[in-house]
Protein backbone atom coordinates (compact mmCIF):
# COMPACT_ATOMS: atom_id res chain seq x y z
CA UNK A 1 0.00 0.00 0.00
CA UNK A 2 1.15 3.54 -0.77
CA UNK A 3 1.01 6.68 1.01
CA UNK A 4 -1.66 8.08 -0.49
CA UNK A 5 -4.68 10.16 0.70
CA UNK A 6 -7.91 7.92 -0.78
CA UNK A 7 -5.49 4.72 0.87
CA UNK A 8 -5.25 6.57 4.47
CA UNK A 9 -8.98 7.36 4.23
CA UNK A 10 -9.86 3.57 3.35
CA UNK A 11 -7.18 2.34 6.40
CA UNK A 12 -9.94 4.41 8.52
CA UNK A 13 -13.02 2.99 7.27
CA UNK A 14 -11.80 -0.50 7.08
CA UNK A 15 -10.71 0.64 11.11
CA UNK A 16 -13.91 1.96 11.95
CA UNK A 17 -16.82 2.04 9.34
CA UNK A 18 -19.45 2.39 12.00
CA UNK A 19 -18.25 5.60 13.11
CA UNK A 20 -19.69 9.33 12.06
CA UNK A 21 -17.08 10.70 9.71
CA UNK A 22 -19.14 13.74 8.84
CA UNK A 23 -21.91 15.68 10.26
CA UNK A 24 -23.05 18.09 6.94
CA UNK A 25 -25.54 20.94 8.56
CA UNK A 26 -26.51 18.63 11.30
CA UNK A 27 -26.96 15.37 9.62
CA UNK A 28 -24.62 12.68 10.23
CA UNK A 29 -23.00 10.46 7.57
CA UNK A 30 -20.56 7.07 9.14
CA UNK A 31 -17.41 6.29 7.31
CA UNK A 32 -18.89 3.53 5.94
CA UNK A 33 -21.31 5.77 4.25
CA UNK A 34 -18.48 8.14 2.82
CA UNK A 35 -17.05 5.76 1.35
CA UNK A 36 -20.11 4.12 -0.79
CA UNK A 37 -20.68 7.92 -1.78
CA UNK A 38 -17.02 8.22 -2.96
CA UNK A 39 -16.80 5.26 -4.87
CA UNK A 40 -19.70 5.95 -6.72
CA UNK A 41 -18.46 9.13 -7.58
CA UNK A 42 -14.69 7.76 -8.17
CA UNK A 43 -16.60 5.67 -11.29
CA UNK A 44 -18.76 7.88 -12.31
CA UNK A 45 -15.48 9.90 -12.65
CA UNK A 46 -13.87 7.45 -14.33
CA UNK A 47 -16.99 6.85 -16.74
CA UNK A 48 -16.55 10.16 -18.23
CA UNK A 49 -12.61 9.54 -19.14
CA UNK A 50 -11.06 11.04 -15.60
CA UNK A 51 -7.74 8.98 -14.60
CA UNK A 52 -4.81 8.74 -13.02
CA UNK A 53 -2.77 12.19 -13.82
CA UNK A 54 -5.91 13.91 -15.04
CA UNK A 55 -7.53 17.13 -13.26
CA UNK A 56 -10.79 17.43 -11.40
CA UNK A 57 -11.92 20.78 -11.11
CA UNK A 58 -14.14 21.04 -7.10
CA UNK A 59 -15.91 24.12 -7.08
CA UNK A 60 -17.86 23.99 -4.28
CA UNK A 61 -18.31 25.09 -0.72
CA UNK A 62 -18.37 22.95 2.23
CA UNK A 63 -20.86 19.91 2.73
CA UNK A 64 -19.95 16.15 2.57
CA UNK A 65 -20.20 16.25 -1.57
CA UNK A 66 -17.33 18.48 -1.65
CA UNK A 67 -15.23 16.23 0.72
CA UNK A 68 -16.74 13.49 -1.62
CA UNK A 69 -15.33 15.10 -4.66
CA UNK A 70 -11.68 15.16 -3.38
CA UNK A 71 -11.74 11.53 -2.07
CA UNK A 72 -13.58 10.02 -5.38
CA UNK A 73 -10.63 12.04 -7.57
CA UNK A 74 -7.97 10.40 -5.59
CA UNK A 75 -9.71 6.99 -6.00
CA UNK A 76 -8.74 7.27 -9.61
CA UNK A 77 -5.56 9.23 -9.05
CA UNK A 78 -6.55 12.33 -10.31
CA UNK A 79 -5.84 15.58 -8.90
CA UNK A 80 -8.23 17.36 -7.74
CA UNK A 81 -7.85 21.21 -8.39
CA UNK A 82 -9.56 23.00 -5.49
CA UNK A 83 -11.71 26.26 -7.12
CA UNK A 84 -13.28 29.01 -4.81
CA UNK A 85 -16.65 29.03 -5.25
CA UNK A 86 -16.97 33.08 -5.00
CA UNK A 87 -15.40 33.31 -8.38
CA UNK A 88 -17.42 34.57 -11.42
CA UNK A 89 -16.95 33.35 -14.77
CA UNK A 90 -13.67 34.11 -15.98
CA UNK A 91 -11.40 34.04 -12.64
CA UNK A 92 -13.23 30.27 -12.94
CA UNK A 93 -12.28 29.71 -16.40
CA UNK A 94 -8.67 30.64 -15.50
CA UNK A 95 -8.09 27.97 -13.22
CA UNK A 96 -10.15 25.23 -15.42
CA UNK A 97 -8.03 26.37 -18.33
CA UNK A 98 -4.63 26.63 -16.54
CA UNK A 99 -5.21 23.34 -14.79
CA UNK A 100 -6.82 21.65 -17.65
CA UNK A 101 -9.80 20.26 -15.81
CA UNK A 102 -11.33 16.98 -17.26
CA UNK A 103 -14.30 17.22 -15.49
CA UNK A 104 -15.57 19.59 -12.97
CA UNK A 105 -17.98 18.60 -9.42
CA UNK A 106 -20.45 21.65 -8.68
CA UNK A 107 -23.21 22.22 -6.72
CA UNK A 108 -26.59 24.05 -7.70
CA UNK A 109 -26.09 27.57 -6.66
CA UNK A 110 -22.54 27.46 -8.55
CA UNK A 111 -23.33 25.58 -11.72
CA UNK A 112 -24.06 28.36 -13.96
CA UNK A 113 -20.89 29.71 -13.35
CA UNK A 114 -19.43 26.70 -13.80
CA UNK A 115 -20.92 25.66 -16.68
CA UNK A 116 -20.27 28.70 -18.71
CA UNK A 117 -16.94 28.52 -17.39
CA UNK A 118 -16.00 25.54 -19.03
CA UNK A 119 -17.01 26.51 -22.26
CA UNK A 120 -13.83 25.80 -24.35
CA UNK A 121 -12.07 24.00 -21.82
CA UNK A 122 -13.62 20.76 -22.73
CA UNK A 123 -14.61 19.67 -19.05
CA UNK A 124 -18.12 17.93 -18.42
CA UNK A 125 -19.69 19.23 -14.99
CA UNK A 126 -21.49 17.44 -12.67
CA UNK A 127 -23.96 18.77 -10.68
CA UNK A 128 -25.09 17.51 -7.00
CA UNK A 129 -28.53 16.79 -6.03
CA UNK A 130 -30.98 14.77 -6.80
CA UNK A 131 -29.89 13.71 -10.43
CA UNK A 132 -26.52 13.16 -9.82
CA UNK A 133 -27.77 11.36 -6.77
CA UNK A 134 -30.25 9.00 -9.23
CA UNK A 135 -27.11 8.69 -11.45
CA UNK A 136 -24.73 7.66 -8.42
CA UNK A 137 -27.08 5.11 -7.00
CA UNK A 138 -26.34 3.27 -10.56
CA UNK A 139 -23.17 2.47 -9.93
CA UNK A 140 -21.36 -0.23 -7.99
CA UNK A 141 -20.50 1.53 -3.78
CA UNK A 142 -17.23 -1.51 -3.89
CA UNK A 143 -13.97 -0.24 -4.14
CA UNK A 144 -12.46 -0.49 -7.81
CA UNK A 145 -9.18 -1.90 -7.76
CA UNK A 146 -6.72 0.96 -8.65
CA UNK A 147 -2.88 0.67 -7.33
CA UNK A 148 -1.98 4.09 -5.91
CA UNK A 149 1.13 5.29 -5.52
CA UNK A 150 3.62 7.38 -2.83
CA UNK A 151 3.83 9.95 -6.17
CA UNK A 152 0.31 10.75 -7.40
CA UNK A 153 -0.01 14.43 -7.82
CA UNK A 154 -1.94 16.35 -5.10
CA UNK A 155 -2.65 19.74 -6.11
CA UNK A 156 -3.68 22.96 -4.49
CA UNK A 157 -3.97 25.99 -5.73
CA UNK A 158 -3.01 29.13 -4.03
CA UNK A 159 -5.78 31.79 -3.23
CA UNK A 160 -4.81 35.01 -6.13
CA UNK A 161 -4.75 37.64 -3.29
CA UNK A 162 -2.14 39.36 -4.87
CA UNK A 163 -2.18 37.89 -8.28
CA UNK A 164 -3.96 34.93 -10.90
CA UNK A 165 -4.07 31.79 -8.53
CA UNK A 166 -1.38 29.37 -9.40
CA UNK A 167 -1.37 25.45 -8.69
CA UNK A 168 1.22 23.92 -6.41
CA UNK A 169 2.23 20.57 -7.08
CA UNK A 170 2.79 17.82 -4.04
CA UNK A 171 3.32 13.92 -4.18
CA UNK A 172 0.69 12.77 -1.69
CA UNK A 173 3.46 11.25 0.50
CA UNK A 174 4.70 14.47 1.24
CA UNK A 175 1.62 16.61 1.41
CA UNK A 176 0.23 13.62 4.09
CA UNK A 177 3.74 14.18 6.06
CA UNK A 178 3.39 18.09 6.20
CA UNK A 179 -0.46 18.66 7.13
CA UNK A 180 -2.33 14.99 6.68
CA UNK A 181 -0.60 13.91 10.15
CA UNK A 182 2.03 11.96 8.95
CA UNK A 183 4.37 13.82 10.87
CA UNK A 184 2.96 14.80 14.31
CA UNK A 185 2.40 18.45 14.70
CA UNK A 186 3.41 18.72 17.96
CA UNK A 187 6.56 16.31 18.93
CA UNK A 188 7.82 16.18 15.20
CA UNK A 189 8.06 12.64 15.67
CA UNK A 190 7.30 10.22 11.72
CA UNK A 191 4.53 8.06 11.82
CA UNK A 192 5.67 4.79 11.73
CA UNK A 193 3.92 3.81 8.59
CA UNK A 194 0.43 4.48 6.86
CA UNK A 195 -1.85 2.71 8.85
CA UNK A 196 -0.54 4.45 12.33
CA UNK A 197 -3.53 6.74 12.29
CA UNK A 198 -6.41 4.10 11.68
CA UNK A 199 -4.48 1.60 13.81
CA UNK A 200 -4.99 4.01 16.64
CA UNK A 201 -8.88 4.60 15.82
CA UNK A 202 -9.25 0.84 16.08
CA UNK A 203 -7.95 0.51 18.76
CA UNK A 204 -10.02 3.13 20.58
CA UNK A 205 -12.80 1.47 18.92
CA UNK A 206 -11.78 -1.94 20.42
CA UNK A 207 -12.01 -0.34 24.21
CA UNK A 208 -15.26 1.07 23.38
CA UNK A 209 -15.11 4.46 22.32
CA UNK A 210 -17.86 5.02 19.75
CA UNK A 211 -16.48 8.36 18.51
CA UNK A 212 -13.28 9.70 17.61
CA UNK A 213 -12.54 14.21 18.32
CA UNK A 214 -15.07 16.25 17.04
CA UNK A 215 -13.56 19.09 14.76
CA UNK A 216 -15.63 22.34 13.49
CA UNK A 217 -14.10 22.88 10.13
CA UNK A 218 -14.69 26.44 9.41
CA UNK A 219 -11.97 27.12 6.62
CA UNK A 220 -13.21 26.43 3.40
CA UNK A 221 -12.02 23.04 1.96
CA UNK A 222 -11.16 24.67 -1.12
CA UNK A 223 -8.35 25.90 0.86
CA UNK A 224 -5.65 23.61 2.26
CA UNK A 225 -6.37 25.06 5.78
CA UNK A 226 -9.89 23.72 5.61
CA UNK A 227 -9.03 20.29 3.28
CA UNK A 228 -6.15 19.18 5.27
CA UNK A 229 -7.35 19.19 8.68
CA UNK A 230 -10.07 17.26 7.51
CA UNK A 231 -8.39 14.75 6.01
CA UNK A 232 -6.28 14.12 8.99
CA UNK A 233 -8.97 13.86 11.21
CA UNK A 234 -10.40 11.75 9.59
CA UNK A 235 -7.54 8.90 8.67
CA UNK A 236 -7.30 8.92 12.71
CA UNK A 237 -11.61 8.30 12.96
CA UNK A 238 -12.28 11.05 14.21
CA UNK A 239 -15.55 13.28 12.78
CA UNK A 240 -15.64 16.61 10.91
CA UNK A 241 -18.66 18.65 10.98
CA UNK A 242 -19.28 21.08 8.01
CA UNK A 243 -21.78 23.94 7.78
CA UNK A 244 -22.78 25.82 4.79
CA UNK A 245 -21.99 29.34 5.80
CA UNK A 246 -19.76 31.14 8.29
CA UNK A 247 -22.30 32.59 11.32
CA UNK A 248 -20.75 33.14 14.66
CA UNK A 249 -24.08 32.92 16.39
CA UNK A 250 -24.52 29.82 14.47
CA UNK A 251 -21.28 28.51 15.46
CA UNK A 252 -21.39 28.84 18.78
CA UNK A 253 -24.81 26.64 18.25
CA UNK A 254 -23.55 23.96 16.92
CA UNK A 255 -20.48 23.98 19.08
CA UNK A 256 -22.66 23.20 22.26
CA UNK A 257 -25.23 21.15 20.25
CA UNK A 258 -22.38 18.73 18.66
CA UNK A 259 -20.08 18.72 21.28
CA UNK A 260 -17.48 20.02 19.40
CA UNK A 261 -13.87 19.18 20.81
CA UNK A 262 -11.57 21.17 18.22
CA UNK A 263 -12.68 24.76 16.52
CA UNK A 264 -10.65 24.77 13.65
CA UNK A 265 -10.90 29.08 12.57
CA UNK A 266 -8.88 30.94 10.10
CA UNK A 267 -7.06 33.93 12.12
CA UNK A 268 -9.08 36.84 12.98
CA UNK A 269 -11.51 36.89 10.13
CA UNK A 270 -13.02 34.28 12.06
CA UNK A 271 -12.11 35.21 15.46
CA UNK A 272 -13.37 38.64 15.80
CA UNK A 273 -16.99 37.94 15.17
CA UNK A 274 -16.47 34.89 17.40
CA UNK A 275 -15.38 36.87 20.27
CA UNK A 276 -17.93 39.67 19.61
CA UNK A 277 -20.56 36.99 19.80
CA UNK A 278 -19.55 35.62 23.01
CA UNK A 279 -19.38 39.26 24.76
CA UNK A 280 -22.99 39.72 23.41
CA UNK A 281 -23.67 36.46 25.08
CA UNK A 282 -22.30 37.81 28.35
CA UNK A 283 -24.09 40.52 28.04
CA UNK A 284 -27.41 39.14 27.83
CA UNK A 285 -26.61 37.26 30.76
CA UNK A 286 -26.43 33.87 28.57
CA UNK A 287 -23.61 31.17 29.21
CA UNK A 288 -20.67 30.97 26.74
CA UNK A 289 -18.60 28.36 28.67
CA UNK A 290 -18.61 25.16 26.29
CA UNK A 291 -18.01 22.31 28.17
CA UNK A 292 -16.82 19.73 25.33
CA UNK A 293 -14.58 22.44 23.57
CA UNK A 294 -10.80 21.78 24.23
CA UNK A 295 -8.96 24.10 21.78
CA UNK A 296 -9.43 26.63 18.97
CA UNK A 297 -6.92 25.70 16.17
CA UNK A 298 -6.02 28.61 13.76
CA UNK A 299 -3.78 28.74 10.54
CA UNK A 300 -3.40 30.45 7.05
CA UNK A 301 -3.99 34.04 8.42
CA UNK A 302 -2.49 36.01 11.00
CA UNK A 303 -4.18 35.82 14.43
CA UNK A 304 -3.26 38.27 16.24
CA UNK A 305 -2.69 38.47 20.16
CA UNK A 306 -4.61 40.73 21.12
CA UNK A 307 -7.38 38.65 19.81
CA UNK A 308 -6.27 35.44 20.94
CA UNK A 309 -5.84 37.25 24.76
CA UNK A 310 -9.57 38.11 24.58
CA UNK A 311 -10.51 34.57 23.37
CA UNK A 312 -8.62 32.94 26.21
CA UNK A 313 -10.22 35.37 28.46
CA UNK A 314 -13.62 34.67 27.27
CA UNK A 315 -12.58 30.59 27.34
CA UNK A 316 -10.32 29.96 30.24
CA UNK A 317 -10.41 26.27 29.87
CA UNK A 318 -9.97 26.04 26.22
CA UNK A 319 -6.00 26.06 24.68
CA UNK A 320 -5.68 28.51 21.17
CA UNK A 321 -3.43 26.72 18.75
CA UNK A 322 -1.81 28.88 16.19
CA UNK A 323 0.55 27.88 13.38
CA UNK A 324 2.15 28.87 10.25
CA UNK A 325 2.03 27.47 6.76
CA UNK A 326 1.06 27.98 3.50
CA UNK A 327 0.74 26.07 0.16
CA UNK A 328 3.74 26.36 -0.78
CA UNK A 329 5.33 25.21 2.76
CA UNK A 330 2.96 23.08 4.23
CA UNK A 331 2.80 23.05 8.10
CA UNK A 332 5.78 25.76 9.20
CA UNK A 333 5.40 25.39 13.15
CA UNK A 334 2.99 25.45 15.43
CA UNK A 335 2.48 27.40 19.10
CA UNK A 336 -0.22 26.56 22.14
CA UNK A 337 -1.32 28.83 24.40
CA UNK A 338 -3.46 28.69 27.39
CA UNK A 339 -5.43 31.08 29.72
CA UNK A 340 -3.03 32.99 31.94
CA UNK A 341 -0.39 32.47 29.18
CA UNK A 342 2.27 34.98 29.63
CA UNK A 343 3.93 35.12 26.42
CA UNK A 344 1.80 37.14 25.04
CA UNK A 345 4.01 40.25 26.36
CA UNK A 346 6.65 38.67 24.08
CA UNK A 347 4.68 38.76 21.25
CA UNK A 348 2.70 41.73 21.20
CA UNK A 349 5.32 44.05 19.70
CA UNK A 350 5.42 42.10 16.45
CA UNK A 351 2.16 41.05 15.84
CA UNK A 352 2.86 38.19 13.66
CA UNK A 353 2.73 34.29 14.88
CA UNK A 354 5.69 32.78 16.18
CA UNK A 355 6.98 29.69 16.60
CA UNK A 356 9.83 27.69 17.31
CA UNK A 357 12.81 26.84 15.07
CA UNK A 358 13.17 23.31 13.39
CA UNK A 359 11.23 21.24 11.82
CA UNK A 360 12.94 22.58 8.39
CA UNK A 361 11.88 25.96 9.32
CA UNK A 362 14.52 28.57 9.19
CA UNK A 363 15.64 32.09 8.39
CA UNK A 364 17.99 32.80 5.48
CA UNK A 365 19.48 35.72 4.20
CA UNK A 366 19.42 37.06 0.56
CA UNK A 367 22.12 34.01 -0.56
CA UNK A 368 20.31 31.49 0.94
CA UNK A 369 22.91 30.97 4.15
CA UNK A 370 21.04 30.02 7.28
CA UNK A 371 20.87 33.87 9.66
CA UNK A 372 21.95 33.61 12.78
CA UNK A 373 19.64 34.69 15.95
CA UNK A 374 18.91 37.55 16.19
CA UNK A 375 18.61 38.67 12.75
CA UNK A 376 15.92 38.94 10.16
CA UNK A 377 15.53 37.50 6.72
CA UNK A 378 13.27 35.31 4.68
CA UNK A 379 11.30 32.68 6.45
CA UNK A 380 12.37 29.28 4.39
CA UNK A 381 11.18 25.43 4.64
CA UNK A 382 13.09 22.18 3.53
CA UNK A 383 12.46 18.77 4.30
CA UNK A 384 8.84 17.24 2.58
CA UNK A 385 8.22 19.93 0.35
CA UNK A 386 6.30 20.22 -3.24
CA UNK A 387 7.38 19.12 -6.56
CA UNK A 388 6.99 22.90 -7.66
CA UNK A 389 4.37 24.82 -9.23
CA UNK A 390 1.99 23.24 -12.05
CA UNK A 391 3.23 25.69 -15.93
CA UNK A 392 5.47 27.95 -14.56
CA UNK A 393 9.04 26.77 -14.43
CA UNK A 394 9.92 30.12 -14.20
CA UNK A 395 8.38 30.52 -10.51
CA UNK A 396 9.10 26.99 -9.29
CA UNK A 397 12.78 28.37 -10.02
CA UNK A 398 12.38 31.59 -8.24
CA UNK A 399 10.60 30.32 -4.93
CA UNK A 400 12.23 26.68 -5.05
CA UNK A 401 15.78 26.52 -4.46
CA UNK A 402 18.68 24.66 -3.31
CA UNK A 403 21.57 26.17 -0.87
CA UNK A 404 24.74 23.49 -0.15
CA UNK A 405 23.20 20.38 -2.00
CA UNK A 406 19.44 21.29 0.17
CA UNK A 407 16.32 22.18 -1.51
CA UNK A 408 14.04 24.69 0.25
CA UNK A 409 11.06 26.48 -0.34
CA UNK A 410 11.69 30.20 0.35
CA UNK A 411 7.84 31.45 1.05
CA UNK A 412 8.41 35.09 0.01
CA UNK A 413 7.62 35.96 3.96
CA UNK A 414 10.16 38.07 6.06
CA UNK A 415 11.16 36.20 9.52
CA UNK A 416 12.70 37.20 12.63
CA UNK A 417 14.67 34.38 14.39
CA UNK A 418 15.29 35.37 18.14
CA UNK A 419 18.19 34.21 20.46
CA UNK A 420 15.72 31.74 22.00
CA UNK A 421 15.42 29.97 19.02
CA UNK A 422 11.71 31.24 17.89
CA UNK A 423 10.61 32.43 14.54
CA UNK A 424 8.56 35.52 13.78
CA UNK A 425 6.57 36.08 10.28
CA UNK A 426 6.74 39.88 9.86
CA UNK A 427 4.60 39.83 6.63
CA UNK A 428 4.90 39.00 3.04
CA UNK A 429 7.41 40.24 1.59
CA UNK A 430 5.49 41.27 -1.53
CA UNK A 431 3.24 43.11 0.77
CA UNK A 432 5.76 45.55 2.16
CA UNK A 433 5.47 48.97 1.85
CA UNK A 434 8.95 51.08 1.02
CA UNK A 435 8.73 54.62 2.47
CA UNK A 436 11.33 56.59 2.18
CA UNK A 437 13.84 53.50 1.79
CA UNK A 438 12.24 52.24 5.08
CA UNK A 439 10.19 48.40 4.83
CA UNK A 440 7.47 48.15 6.46
CA UNK A 441 5.79 44.82 7.15
CA UNK A 442 2.12 45.19 6.61
CA UNK A 443 0.96 42.47 8.64
CA UNK A 444 2.95 43.39 11.48
CA UNK A 445 1.17 47.02 11.40
CA UNK A 446 -2.31 45.46 11.37
CA UNK A 447 -1.46 43.11 14.52
CA UNK A 448 -0.83 46.37 16.83
CA UNK A 449 -3.96 48.57 15.12
CA UNK A 450 -6.32 45.54 15.86
CA UNK A 451 -5.33 45.35 19.62
CA UNK A 452 -6.47 49.11 19.83
CA UNK A 453 -9.94 48.66 22.05
CA UNK A 454 -11.98 50.40 18.65
CA UNK A 455 -10.22 49.02 16.00
CA UNK A 456 -12.71 45.93 14.62
CA UNK A 457 -10.45 45.24 11.35
CA UNK A 458 -8.01 46.33 9.75
CA UNK A 459 -5.61 45.99 6.40
CA UNK A 460 -2.74 48.32 5.75
CA UNK A 461 -1.79 49.36 2.04
CA UNK A 462 1.21 51.71 0.57
CA UNK A 463 -0.41 54.88 -1.02
CA UNK A 464 1.80 57.60 -3.30
CA UNK A 465 3.57 59.93 -2.06
CA UNK A 466 5.92 62.44 -4.20
CA UNK A 467 8.65 62.78 -0.92
CA UNK A 468 8.86 58.97 0.29
CA UNK A 469 7.72 56.84 -2.86
CA UNK A 470 4.89 55.44 -0.64
CA UNK A 471 3.50 55.97 2.73
CA UNK A 472 1.82 53.19 5.35
CA UNK A 473 -2.03 53.70 4.82
CA UNK A 474 -4.64 51.86 6.91
CA UNK A 475 -8.37 50.96 5.90
CA UNK A 476 -10.02 49.93 9.30
CA UNK A 477 -13.38 49.07 10.24
CA UNK A 478 -14.16 50.30 13.71
CA UNK A 479 -16.76 49.80 16.69
CA UNK A 480 -18.76 53.09 17.50
CA UNK A 481 -17.97 55.94 16.03
CA UNK A 482 -14.65 57.24 14.05
CA UNK A 483 -12.11 56.67 16.36
CA UNK A 484 -10.04 58.94 17.97
CA UNK A 485 -6.98 59.08 15.62
CA UNK A 486 -4.70 61.25 18.35
CA UNK A 487 -5.39 58.22 20.73
CA UNK A 488 -4.79 55.02 18.08
CA UNK A 489 -1.21 57.24 16.95
CA UNK A 490 -0.52 57.30 20.99
CA UNK A 491 -1.15 53.94 21.20
CA UNK A 492 0.38 52.96 18.06
CA UNK A 493 3.60 55.06 18.84
CA UNK A 494 4.34 53.23 22.14
CA UNK A 495 4.72 49.63 19.98
CA UNK A 496 6.27 51.04 16.82
CA UNK A 497 8.88 53.11 14.98
CA UNK A 498 7.23 56.38 13.52
CA UNK A 499 7.87 55.66 10.17
CA UNK A 500 5.77 52.32 10.18
CA UNK A 501 2.67 54.29 11.39
CA UNK A 502 -0.30 55.25 9.15
CA UNK A 503 -0.47 58.64 7.90
CA UNK A 504 -3.88 57.95 6.52
CA UNK A 505 -6.95 55.92 6.83
CA UNK A 506 -9.95 55.42 5.53
CA UNK A 507 -13.13 53.67 7.90
CA UNK A 508 -15.20 51.54 6.27
CA UNK A 509 -18.14 49.55 7.36
CA UNK A 510 -16.63 45.69 7.29
CA UNK A 511 -13.04 44.82 5.77
CA UNK A 512 -13.51 42.84 3.08
CA UNK A 513 -11.21 39.66 3.32
CA UNK A 514 -10.88 36.64 0.85
CA UNK A 515 -13.25 33.47 1.52
CA UNK A 516 -9.87 31.86 3.37
CA UNK A 517 -9.54 35.03 5.69
CA UNK A 518 -6.76 36.64 4.50
CA UNK A 519 -6.82 40.30 4.08
CA UNK A 520 -7.81 41.44 0.12
CA UNK A 521 -5.11 43.63 -0.72
CA UNK A 522 -6.74 44.19 -4.09
CA UNK A 523 -10.00 45.78 -2.29
CA UNK A 524 -7.90 48.08 0.50
CA UNK A 525 -5.52 49.21 -2.39
CA UNK A 526 -9.17 50.57 -4.26
CA UNK A 527 -10.60 51.77 -1.83
CA UNK A 528 -7.75 53.95 -1.18
CA UNK A 529 -7.01 54.89 -4.39
CA UNK A 530 -11.04 55.92 -5.45
CA UNK A 531 -12.25 57.86 -2.48
CA UNK A 532 -10.86 60.63 0.19
CA UNK A 533 -9.13 59.67 3.34
CA UNK A 534 -11.74 59.80 6.64
CA UNK A 535 -8.37 61.43 7.79
CA UNK A 536 -5.18 61.82 6.69
CA UNK A 537 -2.13 63.61 9.50
CA UNK A 538 -0.11 64.60 7.06
CA UNK A 539 -2.84 66.70 4.73
CA UNK A 540 -5.73 67.59 7.15
CA UNK A 541 -8.47 68.78 5.53
CA UNK A 542 -9.19 72.77 6.35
Amino acid sequence: MAQNLADLFEHAVDAVPDRVAVIDAGTSYTFAAVEDRANRMARLLAEHGVGAGDHVGVHMHNDVDALVAFLASYKVRAAAVNVNHRYRVEEARHVYSDAGVTAVVTQPDHADVAHAAAIGVGATVLVTGPDLDATLASFPSDRAAVERRDDDRFLMYTGGTTGAPKGVIWHHSDIWRVLGGGIDFYSGELLADEWQQSRAAAESAAAGATQGMRFLMLPPLIHVSGLLPSLGALFSGNTVMYEPRFDAPSVWDVVARQEANILVITGDAMALPLIEELRRRADDGRPVVVPSLLAISSGAALFSPALKAQMLELLPTAAISDSIGSSETGFGGITVYSAGDTSFAATAYSGGPRVPAGRGATVIDDDGAPVEAPGEGWFAKTGYLPVGYLNDPEKTATIFRDHDGVRMVVSGDRARIDSDGTITLLGRGSQVVNTGGEKVFVEEVEGHLKSHPTVVDATVVGVPDDRFGHRVAAVVSVSGPDPDFVDLESHLRDRLAGYKIPCAYWVVDAVVRTPSGKPDYRWANDVAATSAPTHDRLHPAT
